[in-house]
């Protein structure tokens, strides 16, 4: 069995790429990580809601905004793992930003549906179902990183629109 990776010194907060891979210092959270970091990135999906509301076509934008974080997270995850000489260190949470984002399209507004989301979201990111599970054993680099939350995200999203159906048809 792998040793657990030593936590980063606060220093890697200096370091745009890390910051940004951190989660803001989110990832720095001695437990739970990958929770801090979904929770972290709650504030700036509800910033990223907001600043889109008002737009001609939110969800495409909203779209859009999943696209550019994914593709940047594939780089900025590789390049973090890079500079700490550890695939996948725990503390690297912008994937968890990127899924939770992923698990939010295109639901209702709401306190209730953020939360659902979190939820649906950690329970499929630490359970790992089949091909999540199979493709962070099998993936690496930045896209290995980045593929799991992002198929998390997937399943949580498909899951939290079927709740959404069963409340709206009950």
């Amino acid at each position: 069995m792998a040793a657990k990776p030593a936590a980063p010194p606060l220093a890697i907060l200096r370091n745009p790429v890390q910051f940004l891979a951190f989660g803001f210092g989110s990832g720095l959270s001695p437990r739970a990580p990958g929770t801090a970091g979904t929770l972290a990135a709650i504030p700036l999906f509800l910033l990223a809601e907001a600043a889109l509301a008002n737009t001609a076509s939110p969800l495409l934008w909203y779209s859009l905004f999943i696209v550019v974080t994914t593709v940047a997270g594939v780089w900025i995850c590789d390049r973090a793992s890079a500079q700490l000489g550890v695939h996948d260190h725990p503390g690297i949470v912008w994937d968890e930003f990127v899924g939770y984002w992923i698990t939010m399209w295109a639901l209702p507004a709401g306190w209730v549906w953020v939360l659902a989301g979190f939820v649906a979201f950690r329970i499929f990111d630490i359970l790992k179902p089949w091909p999540i599970g199979w493709l962070d054993r099998r993936v690496a680099g930045g896209f290995g990183i980045m593929i799991d939350d992002v198929l998390a995200g997937v399943m949580a999203c498909v899951c939290v629109h079927v709740a959404v159906w069963v409340v709206a048809a009950g």
